[in-house]
């Protein structure tokens, strides 16, 4: 069986349903929705989207968790449970196998490889404000009075 190309003018479309999964990562998200966000039919999705980026649409949704969950585990003073749930998964078990499967140690391990060093960004901040998921143009100024970005 040939794989066919992925037609050019469907690229953008494709990328604005990664964009949907990097941006709502956390969120549950299902093979209606990023094929709506696409603009394509749930039957042509799962195709085009895997010969596009080499990944199916169930797969880069859990290894785009998996990666927020190694930097939140990396920089902040959070338990393994609250990582669990910030990326979007209810289930622990479901969480330490699938980081397990993709890491290749536990994240209870992997945690403890980071546990010296640099400070930790407290749990309590990281729920608030997030880690690095803040918008661009609502930085704030280091300088008084100055109220453009650049």
């Amino acid at each position: 069986m040939t794989v066919r190309p992925v037609p050019r003018d469907l690229l953008p479309h494709l990328r604005r349903a990664r964009d949907l999964v990097d941006r709502e990562y956390a969120r549950p998200l299902d093979l209606d929705g990023m094929a709506a966000a696409a603009g394509v039919s749930k039957y042509l999705f799962p195709r085009c989207f895997a010969a596009t980026y080499g990944r199916t649409p169930a797969v880069y949704p859990a290894e785009r968790r998996i990666e927020r969950a190694q930097d939140l585990l990396r920089a902040g003073n959070t338990t393994v449970t609250e990582v669990c749930m910030l990326v979007g998964y209810s289930s622990l078990g479901s969480f330490s196998r699938k980081f397990t499967d993709l890491v290749g140690v536990s994240p209870s391990e992997y945690q403890a490889k980071f546990a010296d060093g640099v400070p930790r960004i407290p749990g309590c901040y990281m729920f608030m404000h997030g880690l690095s998921d803040r918008r661009p143009d609502i930085a704030i100024s280091e300088k008084p009075g100055d109220t453009t970005c650049p």
